[in-house]
């Protein structure tokens, strides 16, 4: 049979599908592309949120319940959905679903102004997140190894740019009203089963690449059920044996989940909740009389602006970090991984201390505005790779020897691990949440104390 050498179809002959060879550089941009997307997409809801936290609510609702509402809900989707549930991941329809949910929370929280249905709406919208960001990492299992490590590389540095893309977003947006302005990002969800169906190149296209023929083979019935688990086709479904299915049990998610607990779970815990601490309860009184004079003038027009230098200062080191595999750079050794936890522990003394004692004289307010910047930049750094590498290494480890016999098993012990640790990052955001109310007010108080009465202010 012959075969056009431009043909982009599968051809089928002879139980064997003949799939056209993509060019390497563009199968891997194509990939990184829609892992970026996935990260981007699936996180820049969240930000948009807490950007738009204070015209959400009344004057005289804390603030904090937004944040309450915004993480809440993603944790239980990143706890029940892989310890809970059972059996295969069907990606396309979580995609779908994730878009939906995410999409209806949106338009509640733009077209219903009630603080109950818009609290409803946020709820909708982090629970689809959270469940988001738990499948695309799952998803990256499904391919090769060296594959999947790029993937997750490029994931994470789409969570990192959410915080940039979302604040800038928001303050482009929020000009236009609640409603116009949270109904237009309620589209953006969209882009996520766009980029799955038609963006994403599967796993078969780099499992089964040639460089030396314009065309690979790959079994048919491989190709068959790709097909199925992603458009679910029913006659597909006839066509064939049925299978026995196999699923991990309680007892095999807590062997996979006990060397992970002190290994990846705890240093991703305690890095969300030192810095998200230092970002919700120390950020918000590092304070310092508007400058007259240098840069920082330029930049520091009232007593407000500080805290969202220092977020902006966070968020844009935690997107340069979180690029780091996908930028070539080299991943932290696994001895390393808890690393960025101590450091942050140590910034978030040395910060918590600033603020309320002062590190330097009061007549050396450059040097002190200069001292917190680099802490929160070492901070947003440290964070970002927490991130990137604890979820590298797991993408990469080897499967268990008991169960390598059987590639279902395999394929669902990769996938649960990878899942499994989301709940320890969004567990240490809850934990930092609640301890930062206290900290921020006893801070304040410190200041006040020595005649610094600039957090009353606020």
């Amino acid at each position: 049979m012959s075969v056009e050498p431009h043909s982009t179809a599968a051809l089928h002959t002879e139980g064997v599908f003949v799939i056209p060879s993509i060019g390497k550089k563009r199968l891997s941009l194509k990939l990184g592309f829609s892992f970026f997307l996935f990260g981007l997409i699936n996180n820049v809801l969240y930000v948009i949120i807490l950007s738009a936290a204070l015209d959400l609510v009344p004057p005289s609702t804390p603030k904090g319940i937004i944040a309450f509402c915004n993480i809440t809900p993603a944790l239980i989707a990143k706890l029940g959905w892989p310890y809970f549930l059972k059996g295969r991941i069907r990606y396309a329809r979580r995609i779908v679903s994730c878009c939906t949910l995410s999409f209806i929370g949106m338009l509640v929280v733009a077209f219903h102004e009630s603080l109950y249905s818009r609290l409803l709406g946020i709820c909708l919208a982090s629970f689809s997140s959270g469940l988001g960001e738990m499948t695309f990492l799952q998803l990256s299992t499904t391919y090769s190894r060296s594959v999947g490590g790029r993937s997750v590389g490029y994931f994470a540095s789409g969570t990192g740019a959410a915080g940039i893309v979302g604040a800038f977003m928001w303050w482009e947006l929020r000009g236009l009203g609640i409603s116009t302005g949270v109904g237009i990002s309620a589209v953006l969800p969209f882009i996520l089963p766009l980029a799955y169906f038609f963006l994403l190149p599967r796993p078969a296209a780099f499992m089964h690449q040639s460089s030396s023929a314009s065309y690979t083979l790959v079994p048919a019935d491989d190709l068959e059920t790709e097909i199925d688990d992603e458009l679910s086709a029913q006659d597909d479904v006839e066509s064939r044996q049925p299978k026995v299915t196999v699923s991990l049990s309680a007892a095999d998610k807590w062997r996979l989940v006990k060397p992970m607990l002190l290994k990846y779970m705890l240093p991703l815990f305690c890095v969300y909740t030192f810095e998200y601490t230092i970002n919700q309860g120390v950020a918000p009184t590092l304070l310092y009389p508007v400058p007259s004079h240098g840069l920082i003038s330029k930049i520091i027009h009232s007593v407000r602006d500080y805290y969202p230098l220092w977020q902006l200062v966070y968020q844009t080191t935690v997107f340069f970090s979180r690029s780091s595999i996908s930028l070539g750079l080299k991943t932290l050794p696994a001895h390393l991984l808890p690393a960025p936890a101590i450091i942050q522990f140590v910034i978030l003394l040395l910060l918590v201390f600033e603020s309320a004692v002062g590190l330097l004289p009061e007549d050396r307010q450059g040097g002190s505005i200069f001292l917190v910047f680099m802490l929160i930049s070492i901070e947003g750094v440290c964070g970002g790779l927490a991130y990137v590498n604890v979820f590298y290494r797991i993408n990469q480890e080897q499967p268990d020897p008991a169960s390598a016999h059987n590639p279902e098993i395999t394929k669902q012990e990769r996938e649960f691990k990878i899942g499994s640790i989301g709940f320890a990052d969004s567990s240490g955001i809850l934990l930092a949440s609640i301890l930062a109310v206290p900290t921020e007010i006893e801070l304040c108080r410190a200041q006040v104390a020595r005649a610094k009465y600039l957090c009353r202010g606020l």
